[in-house]
Order: C-alpha cells, then sequence, then structure tokens
C-alpha cells in the first residue's frame, strides 16, 4: 500500500508513541517529546502542524519512567525531574496527558512529593514546520518559504501560504505563560505535596476553515465526541470468548485498532470509513477501506456501507491523465497535503489502482447478502454499474476479456494492484513485469463482481441482467483458466504482461483468485499445495513471493514478506475450497505472530522462516496499527466458522471448522439483518441463537 509516487520510508525513532483519531495523529518519543528533525510531529489533513514540542523544567528535559496508553487517542507519560543537587531522588513527578484528535491538548500536571514548596520555571518549545506528510514520510523535509510566527494577547501563532494555500496553527495555554516566539515559559509554586498544571491547547486551520478541535481545556474528556464514539463501538462490537489466549488478545486489539481507525467524511459525518493504516496512511484509500470493510462485516457492516457511499461520492467522471480519474473508476486514494493535484471536495484523488472497482462491486453484492436495507441498495446500484462499465470500457481497454493497468503518465504508479511497488510484480526468471498489466486477482475480483450484480439482479427481478452477468462471470472463469493456468508448474502466474505474455512467478496473488471462487476445481488442489509448500509457507504466514524466485527477499516489501491481510484472504480461499486443514494452519500461525507483536498483527513482517528465528521478525516501516492488518483475526474467525450469510434467499451457512486450542468459542452481539447472533462451538458440537425470522441453516 503505497502513495502515488514511489518512495522509501522514513523510520520513526525505535519507542515511538502513536496516537490517532480520525485523520489526526501524533508521534512522539517515549517523554512525550517530539524531537525536531525526526520523523515525529502532531499531522492534520496530511500537513504536520507541530514538528517540536518539548519540555523542560528548570531547563533540564524530563527523565520518562513509563507511558500508559489509555486510549487509541489518548496517553500518560509518567516522568521526573532529575535529582537537584545533592539529593538522591527526585520529589518532582511529572504527568503529561495528551489527546489528538482535530488538533491536540497536552494535561502538564506536576505533582510535589516534598516537604517544601518547589519554585520552578516551566518551558514548552515550539516548532512549526507544516510539512506535508510525504515530505516527513521520505524524509525529505526542507525549510519552507514563507513561514511566520506571531504573539498575539494569549496565543503563539503560526501560518503559512503557498500560491492560494494557507495553513495556520494557534498554540494557547492556561496557567497564564509568558509568550515568546517558539516559547512558553510559566513561572510556578508547587505546594508542597501538593500540584500544578496547566493545559495547551493547538488548534489547526486550513485555509479559512479552521479545524474545531476534538478535546477542549476545561471539558470533560468522557463527554467528548471520540470517546463517545468508542463507548458506542464497544458496546455494538460482539464479545468473544475462547480458550485460546492469543485469539482472545488478538480480536480485543483488533477491535479497539479497528474503532480508533475510522474516518469521516466531512459533508457526511454519519458515513463511517476506515483508514488504511497508522502512521503514513490516515486517509481513504479505495482497495484498502473496501477490504477491510468485507473483513469486519461480522463487527459491523455500517462500515462498509459508509465507504461504499463515499467512494461513490468520489466515483471517476471524466478523464484526466494526472490523476488517472476516468469514467466510472474508484479511486486508490484521497489526500489532504499539498502534495496532490485534483481537489475533489475537501480533499484531492487519484485513482490510479486496477482492482478497487471491482471490488467496489463486488462488496456490494457481499453487503447485500449480510442484508442491506433495499433503499441502500438502490442508491448505491447506479455506482455499481458504472463501475462495470468502467471494467469493460476503461479496464479492458484492448477488449481481450482480462482488466489491465498502464499507467497514463510518469507520475504515477507503475503497479497498481495491491504489490504496487515498483517491482512488486515479476518472473521466475526475476524480470519485471511490462505493462499493460492484467493482475490474476483482479480477473478474480472482476468475476466476483459479476457474479455479485448477477445475484443482486435476481434478487431484484431483474432476470436479464443477472443472466448476461452470469454470463459474462462464466466467460471471465473461463478465459482465466485457460490463459493464467501454468500445467507445467502446476500454479496460476501473477499477471499477463505485456504481448499477453505469463508473468510465471511463484507468488500469493493466486490465494486471492480461490476466495474469489474463479479457480477451477480440477487446479485446487495444486494451488492449495503450492501455498503451503516450504517456498511459501514461513510458519507464520504465506509469503509474498517464493523462496524459489529470483527476487525473493524476506526484507523486502511485496516479494518475500508476510502480509496478514494475504494470508488471511489465503486462508478463506483454502476454506471455500474445502482445505480445511491448511486454512487452519495459516489462521494458527497468524494468530501466534500476532501474539509475538503484542496481539497486535502489523502491516507487513519478514518473511524467514519460523525455524531459523523463533519470533517472526519485524518489516522497519511496517504500518502498526494498519487496518486490514487489524481486520485479518476478524477475518480468520469466520472462516474458522465457515459462516456465510445469505438473507436474500432466507439462509445462512455455518458449518464450523475450529481448530481444538480455540475451543469452547463464543461469539456474541454479531449483527446480522435486524438481530443478533450468537454462535458456540465445543468439541461435541455448536448451536447458534438469535436468528432473524424466516432464516434458516445449511451446512
Amino acid at each position: 500500500m503505497t502513495a502515488g509516487v514511489e518512495e522509501t520510508a522514513e523510520v520513526p525513532a525505535p519507542g515511538t508513541v502513536t496516537l490517532i483519531e480520525g485523520a489526526t495523529f501524533c508521534l512522539s518519543s517515549l517523554s512525550g517529546d517530539i524531537v525536531p528533525g525526526r520523523a515525529e510531529g502532531l499531522f492534520v489533513a496530511d500537513t504536520r502542524i507541530v514538528s517540536g514540542w518539548r519540555l523542560e523544567i528548570d531547563g533540564v528535559p524530563v527523565e520518562p519512567l513509563t507511558t500508559v496508553e489509555d486510549e487509541r487517542f489518548r496517553v500518560t507519560f509518567v516522568g521526573r525531574t532529575p535529582p537537584r543537587s545533592g539529593f538522591g531522588d527526585s520529589t518532582m513527578m511529572v504527568l503529561r496527558r495528551r489527546y489528538a484528535g482535530a488538533g491536540m491538548r497536552d494535561d502538564v500536571v506536576l505533582r510535589n512529593l516534598g516537604r517544601e514548596p518547589a519554585g520552578v520555571v516551566v518551558t514548552v518549545a515550539v516548532e512549526v514546520d507544516f510539512a506535508d506528510l510525504f515530505e516527513v514520510k521520505e524524509g525529505r523535509v526542507r525549510s519552507h518559504i514563507g513561514a511566520s510566527v506571531d504573539v498575539l494577547p494569549g496565543f503563539l501563532c503560526y501560518s503559512q501560504s503557498q500560491g492560494a494555500d494557507t495553513r495556520r496553527v494557534r498554540i494557547s495555554a492556561t496557567a497564564d505563560p509568558l509568550i515568546t516566539p517558539g516559547l512558553l515559559t510559566f513561572h510556578a509554586v508547587v505546594p508542597a505535596h501538593g500540584e500544578w498544571s496547566t493545559c495547551l491547547a493547538v488548534q489547526a486551520a486550513i485555509g479559512d476553515r479552521p479545524v474545531p478541535p476534538r478535546y477542549r481545556c476545561g471539558e470533560p474528556v468522557e463527554h467528548t465526541e471520540p470517546a463517545r464514539r468508542l463507548r458506542a463501538w464497544r458496546l455494538a462490537s460482539p464479545a468473544a470468548s475462547t480458550s485460546d489466549p492469543a485469539l482472545a488478545r488478538a480480536l480485543t486489539t483488533s477491535s479497539e485498532d479497528l474503532g480508533a481507525l475510522q474516518i469521516e467524511d466531512p459533508e457526511h459525518p454519519d458515513w463511517r470509513v476506515v483508514a488504511a493504516g497508522a502512521p503514513w496512511f490516515m486517509a481513504l484509500f479505495g482497495r484498502d477501506s473496501l477490504l477491510t470493510s468485507w473483513a469486519t462485516l461480522p463487527i459491523d457492516q455500517q462500515l462498509a456501507l459508509g465507504t461504499l457511499k463515499t467512494l461513490a461520492r468520489y466515483q471517476g467522471t471524466k478523464v484526466d491523465p494526472l490523476t488517472e480519474e476516468q469514467p466510472g473508476r474508484i479511486l486508490h486514494e484521497v489526500r489532504l497535503g499539498r502534495e496532490s493535484d485534483l481537489p475533489v471536495g475537501h480533499g484531492r484523488a487519484y485513482y490510479g489502482t486496477a482492482d478497487a472497482t471491482p471490488l467496489f462491486v463486488a462488496l456490494l453484492g457481499e453487503l447485500h447478502r449480510w442484508g442491506l436495507p433495499g433503499n441502500e441498495l438502490r442508491e448505491l446500484l447506479p455506482a455499481a454499474d458504472r463501475a462495470l462499465e468502467w471494467i469493460e470500457r476503461y479496464g479492458d481497454a484492448d477488449g481481450d476479456g482480462f482488466v489491465e493497468y498502464q499507467r497514463a503518465t510518469d507520475r504515477g504508479l507503475v503497479n497498481q494492484g495491491w504489490k504496487d511497488s515498483f517491482d512488486g510484480v515479476n518472473d521466475s526468471t526475476g524480470r519485471l513485469a511490462e505493462a499493460p498489466i492484467a493482475l490474476a486477482e483482479v480477473q478474480a475480483y472482476v468475476y466476483a463482481a459479476y457474479q455479485a450484480r448477477a445475484s443482486i439482479a435476481a434478487a431484484l427481478g431483474d432476470a436479464t441482467t443477472a443472466t448476461a452477468c452470469e454470463g459474462k462471470a462464466a466467460a471471465v472463469k473461463a478465459a482465466f483458466n485457460e490463459r493464467f493456468w501454468l500445467p507445467g508448474q502446476g500454479w496460476f502466474a501473477m499477471a499477463l504482461g505485456r504481448d499477453k505474455r505469463p508473468v510465471d512467478a511463484l507468488a500469493s496473488n493466486m490465494g486471492h483468485c480461490l476466495w474469489c471462487g474463479i479457480v477451477d476445481e480440477d487446479k485446487a488442489a495444486s494451488v492449495a499445495k503450492h501455498l503451503l509448500s516450504p517456498p511459501m509457507w514461513s510458519g507464520y504466514g504465506v509469503r509474498t513471493l517464493a523462496t524459489t524466485m529470483p527476487l525473493y527477499n524476506p526484507i523486502s516489501y511485496h516479494n518475500g514478506s508476510v502480509w496478514p491481510h494475504d494470508s488471511s484472504i489465503v486462508a478463506a480461499g483454502l476454506m471455500r475450497y474445502g482445505y480445511v486443514e491448511e486454512a487452519q494452519r495459516i489462521a494458527l500461525g497468524l494468530l501466534d505472530a500476532a501474539e509475538h507483536f503484542g496481539g497486535r498483527l502489523p502491516e507487513l513482517f519478514c518473511g524467514f522462516d519460523r525455524t531459523e528465528f523463533r519470533r517472526p521478525v519485524p518489516y522497519p516501516t511496517s504500518c502498526s496499527p494498519q487496518a486490514w492488518a487489524a481486520a485479518a483475526p476478524v477475518s480468520l474467525v469466520r472462516t474458522l466458522l465457515r459462516f456465510q450469510p445469505d438473507l436474500p434467499n432466507g439462509r445462512i451457512t455455518l458449518d464450523p471448522a475450529v481448530p481444538e486450542r480455540m475451543l469452547p468459542l463464543r461469539v456474541a452481539n454479531v449483527p446480522l439483518g435486524e438481530a443478533r447472533l450468537a454462535v458456540e462451538v465445543r468439541a461435541d458440537g455448536w448451536q447458534v441463537d438469535g436468528l432473524p425470522d424466516g432464516i434458516t441453516v445449511a451446512r
């Protein structure tokens, strides 16, 4: 998952503390300081509005003791002042309670543990560079021309204009500070066994539009919108109990992360979507948001609905080579920073992706099976049909029946599938694929899109559309199995490249094809065998590229690393075709990896074999938390339950294949239509309670 340019990420310093709330995030050191010159800061609207934030007591930095992460959006830094000369211990405790959300609030509390009052000078040094997120991420921040700082009564104000674009930040504090450019100074007396405190507030403005802060000084945090939203998310989320502590921890962490990663369209605040991941991808992505909300359906179908509605609002309407917009195309990402080209509402969109458009239609079909109300379905159908038109007109530009991609200019992504690094599509000789490129998984998504549209049409009594889409799905499946299959190797090509030559590397892409059902039954056994073979199976997950391939590199982004979302999709595909033991092995491997990462699966980790290292090796620039990685444990549980709703046809499929170590397993409060299900699986059987009226269970 990358942005609209290839890049090398700047790595946050070890021990970096990350806070996220909506599209706001804050990276700081373990002391609470934001250290200038590092990939740290407070980011709002893809702009770093604070690049330095350093607290000193009597001219000395605070010594960190610990951090307490209360929620994803708030943290308490616990520290002390160094002992004064002649004393063995410090008597001054320092608490910094930080809240990030459309700005930042810092409550600084000095607690005097001594027997006499303490006079102290407290300073907060501030730096602001208004750097674009990608400048920070890629380590190319430069001095910004035109930035100014002003001291106004009660405020420290920064501003910068570049053409018509103006960014501002305003910093204020309680306890009557002396404010000078870049510095707030407090002269305080802390009573013996007493406290002194101040509340510092950071507020941003983009153009003439102030960004209302989530947390205001003096306002109880429990009454803020993020706190209320998080409470509502927790109350509505399913509850799981299991004998497997790794699964329990992973599910709890996933639910919290998915709640924290949600953002909203400012014009439609009731449309919730999920950002791709922290720290660098706190924005709407097409592919990522679609796959994440799909995997999260057992928790909340409203997230998928909000994603579809928001992406439909941004759906392409014209041809623009610079942004790769085309009529009916679903975007790749929306950004708010300066390093973008096309304004769309309050954001900027780039459309260079081949897979988001068919995934849009496929997710609508899946949401329909989960009981999407008819009025919502009819509202989204025109966007789905425009997406299918894009597939046939622009996606399949040469009319050969396959969706290909080729960037329109040298500014776009070279590769436009989920393996979108420049070298992510390569063959068994190590040669990079040349555009136009038809990815295997994209054809699978197209097949799923036609199947979904046929199912919707049948439910609505539109036999003509249903028959037409079923025919198109069958044609895609037949052509795929004929052209992508490599009988000599026993696996599917990763892609067809220029001149329709197979890109024949052994890779994980074909697991997505199992998931969508495009693989012929007579080929599935060979695919399953190769996906779990030693070159592909690391012991913790499925590698993106086999160890036998020339470009295999376990520390690469897409050529041998393990991506949890990818492996979870492979597991779902294997289970779909009846390969139960193989799907279980992937699920258990990923959960073991999650346990080593403290219960949180990262965006990716290195593909070293489990027999070589006792724990998975982290990938240095992996996002954590990251949306589709957070959704992977939820998807795995659904896979192991073999749970598939089909409310339009009055049934659900449920046939649990849960590994023994997880038993007994109970999942309650699962939303389905207007009902809430509870599924319990024991060694001697299973049961389901709370089914909607008129719904039967099939195995």
